[in-house]
C-alpha cells in the first residue's frame, strides 16, 4: 500500500473531522479511507486515533505524527510544484477568490474557456465579499475591487469601474433629481454596506470634493440587491458601473448628478509574490488580462 497515500488519508481524516467527509475530500469510500488509516496504525504498530460514535481524537502519539504527515506531504507538493514550475506547464489546484456579483457576472463565464486551456489545472473558486487573507487561507490568487494601499501582496489591473449615483426614471418623476449632492439626503437610498465610506458617500464636483451624510431607508452587502430595489423604483443607489451600465445603457436606470463623480475603483488580480510565481497562477493572471483587455463599462 502506497505510504503517502496512508498518511494523506490520515491527514485528511483530521481535518475532515471524519471518515465520511475525509471520504469524499479524496473521492474514495468511506470504508477505504478507514483501512488507510487502519493499515497505517498496523504498520506503525501503535494507535493515533481514539474513535467514538461521536467524535475523533489524536492520542499523543498520533499528534506526533501528524505533524511530521503534514511536513513530509508538503515538501512532496513543493517538489512537485518546483518541477511543475521548470517544465512551465500550469499543473494542479488553483484556489481563487472573487466577489460575489463581479464574479457571477463577468467572471463565471470565462472559467470553461480557462479549464479548456488548461486541462491540467483543477480550479477552487469562492465568491465571497469578505476581505480574504490570502496567505493565512491559502489563496493562490484574488480578485479584487479597490482603491488599493500599499500591502505586501502583489497585484496586477484587469480593467476598472466607477461608482455611479442613479435611479431608475419613475423614481425620480415622483420624487424629483436632486440638483446637489446635499439634496441626496432628502431622498430615500438603498445603501451597500460594504462602500468603503459607509454613510457618507463623496463625490468630486466642479468645486472640488463633497459629501453627504445619507440615511438609508434600506442596507444590504449585495450590490445585486441594492439594484434590484433601484430598478422596481424604491430609491437611490451608488452602485458600479460593471452592475448598473447595461441599465444605464437601456434608460432603465438614470445617472444623477454627472458632474459629481464618486469613486473610480481598479479591478484587480491579487496574488502573494512575484517570487516564484507557479505556472498555473501566472496562466490564469495572463488569462484574465487578456479577457478584460477589451472590456469597457460606461466611464
Amino acid at each position: 500500500m502506497d505510504r503517502f497515500l496512508e498518511m494523506r488519508a490520515f491527514v485528511t481524516v483530521i481535518d475532515a473531522g471524519s471518515f465520511v467527509r475525509a471520504a469524499d475530500a479524496l473521492d474514495l469510500s468511506k470504508t477505504a479511507v478507514s483501512r488507510l488509516v487502519s493499515d497505517l496504525e498496523a504498520r506503525l504498530g501503535t494507535r493515533l486515533l481514539h474513535r467514538t460514535t461521536r467524535r475523533l481524537s489524536l492520542t499523543p502519539e498520533g499528534e506526533v505524527f501528524l505533524e511530521r504527515c503534514r511536513s513530509l506531504l508538503e515538501g512532496v507538493e513543493s517538489a512537485e510544484a518546483e518541477l511543475s514550475t521548470r517544465a512551465g506547464e500550469a499543473v494542479g489546484q488553483l484556489r481563487v477568490n472573487v466577489p460575489v456579483t463581479f464574479g457571477l457576472l463577468h467572471l463565471a463565464p470565462l472559467w470553461p474557456a480557462f479549464m479548456a486551456l488548461h486541462p491540467r489545472v483543477v480550479l477552487d473558486i469562492t465568491l465571497s465579499d469578505r476581505l480574504v487573507d490570502l496567505v493565512d487561507e491559502g489563496y493562490d490568487l484574488a480578485v479584487r475591487i479597490a482603491q488599493l494601499q500599499t500591502s505586501s501582496l502583489v497585484s496586477r489591473q484587469l480593467t476598472s469601474t466607477r461608482l455611479v449615483l442613479c435611479a431608475s426614471p419613475d423614481y425620480l418623476r415622483r420624487h424629483g433629481t436632486p440638483a446637489q449632492p446635499s439634496d441626496i439626503a432628502q431622498h430615500s437610498v438603498i445603501s451597500y454596506t460594504l462602500l468603503a465610506t459607509g454613510d457618507q458617500w463623496a463625490f468630486q464636483g466642479p468645486q472640488g470634493p463633497v459629501s453627504v451624510k445619507v440615511s438609508p431607508r434600506m442596507r444590504t452587502n449585495s450590490g445585486d440587491t441594492c439594484c434590484a430595489a433601484a430598478l422596481q423604483h424604491q430609491g437611490i443607489v451608488l452602485q458600479p458601473t460593471f452592475l448598473v451600465g447595461p441599465h444605464l445603457a437601456s434608460g432603465t436606470l438614470v445617472e444623477i448628478l454627472p458632474a459629481y463623480r464618486s469613486l473610480d475603483l481598479g479591478v484587480h488580480a491579487i496574488y502573494p509574490t512575484r517570487k516564484h510565481l507557479t505556472p498555473k497562477v501566472r496562466a490564469l493572471i495572463d488569462f484574465l488580462v487578456d479577457a478584460f483587455r477589451m472590456r469597457a463599462w460606461p466611464a
